[in-house]
């Protein structure tokens, strides 16, 4: 079974592109970090991007049609406890104030996955994003020990219960959509299965991110987050309550989608556009900085296991249609996506 380290080790990373700009240290963004204005600008009015219930009896079918029409809805009533996401969110503020110096103790490798550093996407874009992030992958035990050798455990076991947590709440969200598309339970057996020694074949990561406040505020040319799709299956974002996150529609442009108390955002990734034959859309996104407020926000990437083969349902939702991708293994489109950053989907086409 392959594993999402084995991929990183033949796709290595710009080591120029990990180490965060020490943003004690900066009192203005240098020219590296200020993005051409007909890359920034252009946003568009608050979101109407569509609020769903999980509790509502007719939450598949609001679903079914806020990813048709937008692919991202804000998600209310999903038993995802107010305390653990306070929880959480109080170990990222513990987190990202540690002196700089301290974090880069766990600052991830050119082949890693998991530690401190700036997204794997940033070496896709020209600028360079102001944005300091920290990706867990199961048990943060190793990494927390460095950051708090007297003080770990806090944080350890409330990303493992958070993980956890969101575990149940993606495979869930997961059934219904493939419900309304038509899709058994037999053909999606992987979802939530684990192998004989009892661990699970799924690829999940968490993200934790922090845009620190933009010493030129008035510029508005400095980027959190380029634009981009995840490569995910489903993303599900915990925003904070400060405005940051826009998607892009077709037609409309950047919309703002403002933080909703008690909600998640969620979104699909590229490898649901390929199950679902491009039916439901990967939505292109970004994060804008604050000029004087500190914005925080957590995302969960779900995926299924890196060797099963992505294969276009023709069923359901699309009955009659022919596949419009090929088939191929979660681990090559990623290798895909590594080369060919916003053009993989079009890459893959038939």
């Amino acid at each position: 079974m392959s594993t999402m380290n084995e991929i990183y080790e033949s796709h290595l990373y710009p080591s120029d592109r990990i180490v965060p700009v020490d943003f004690e240290a900066v009192r203005t963004a240098p020219e590296s970090y200020v993005w051409p204005k007909s890359d920034v600008f252009s946003s568009g009015e608050q979101s109407s991007v569509p609020v769903i219930d999980l509790m509502d009896p007719n939450a598949t079918e609001h679903i079914r049609q806020a990813l048709e029409t937008w692919g991202v809805f804000q998600l209310l009533n999903h038993g995802i406890s107010s305390s653990l996401i306070e929880e959480v969110e109080n170990e990222i503020r513990r987190l990202f104030a540690l002196p700089a110096q301290q974090k880069l103790k766990v600052l991830r490798s050119t082949h890693g996955s998991t530690g401190y550093g700036l997204p794997r996407i940033a070496k896709n874009f020209s600028q360079h994003l102001w944005h300091e992030g920290f990706t867990v992958m199961g048990s943060p035990v190793d990494h927390a020990r460095k950051l708090w050798p007297h003080d770990y455990e806090r944080f350890c076991d409330v990303m493992e219960n958070y993980q956890k947590a969101m575990k149940g709440l993606a495979e869930r969200l997961i059934r219904l959509i493939f419900l309304s598309l038509g899709i058994c339970d037999e053909e999606i057996r992987w979802l939530g299965s684990s192998d004989d020694s009892g661990s699970n074949n799924i690829t999940a990561a968490l993200q934790l991110n922090s845009y620190p406040p933009c010493p030129d505020p008035d510029d508005g040319q400095v980027m959190g987050l380029g634009p981009h799709t995840d490569t995910s299956l489903i993303t599900i974002l915990r925003q904070g309550d400060i405005n940051g996150l826009e998607i892009f529609k077709d037609g409309v442009g950047w919309i703002l989608v403002p933080p909703l108390a008690g909600a998640f955002v969620v979104n699909l990734g590229d490898l649901f556009q390929i199950l679902s034959n491009a039916r439901f859309r990967s939505v292109i996104h970004r994060a804008v900085v604050n000029g004087t407020r500190q914005r925080y926000s957590f995302a969960y990437f779900y995926d299924p296991p890196m060797d099963f083969v992505l294969s276009p349902f023709c069923n359901g939702l699309n009955s009659g249609q022919a596949p419009r991708y090929r088939s191929m293994t979660v681990k090559d489109y990623i290798s895909v996506k590594f080369n060919n950053f916003m053009t993989a989907l079009s890459s893959i086409e038939i």
